[in-house]
């Protein structure tokens, strides 16, 4: 049987200043911005980033995220953001996070976040655009 390809992206990302609470742990709010962080670098890696997209005359609104919280983070830790895309036959998007502490490799927090196809007009795509059916083929995904 054929393992499934999978298509993971890790970066890290300091705990900034800015971002915790007055309890001195991050503003439960942040996570979603580090799963922003984790879309981005995917993007970057994978070659399908948002601009990607848009010059393909597409945009890609989130419709639902999700985030569940295990573990809290504190100023001065490291996260390390793993994004995975899930592989889907709908016109969607659909990324799986972690969010892991640097330096024990706790899970701190994991999620999903899942996109849909717009066109020009701002129409919602109900099947998958030809130009992303080529770049799964492109990364074996298909």
């Amino acid at each position: 049987m054929k393992e499934k390809k999978r298509l993971i992206n890790r970066i890290e990302v300091p705990i900034r200043f800015s971002e915790v609470d007055s309890m001195k742990i991050v503003w439960h709010g942040n996570y979603i911005k580090y799963f922003e962080d984790g879309r981005e670098a995917f993007g970057k890696q994978y070659d399908i980033g948002y601009l990607d997209i848009y010059a393909k005359g597409f945009k890609v609104p989130l419709v639902k995220i999700d985030c569940n919280f295990k573990k809290f983070v504190k100023y001065g830790d490291t996260l390390i953001v793993e994004t995975e895309f899930i592989n889907t036959m709908a016109a969607k998007i659909i990324y799986h996070f972690r969010l892991y502490n640097k330096e024990n490799n706790e899970l701190v927090a994991d999620g999903e976040s899942i996109q849909v196809f717009l066109d020009e007009n701002n129409e919602l795509i109900l099947t998958v655009p030809k130009f992303f059916d080529e770049w799964k083929k492109q990364q074996g995904l298909i």
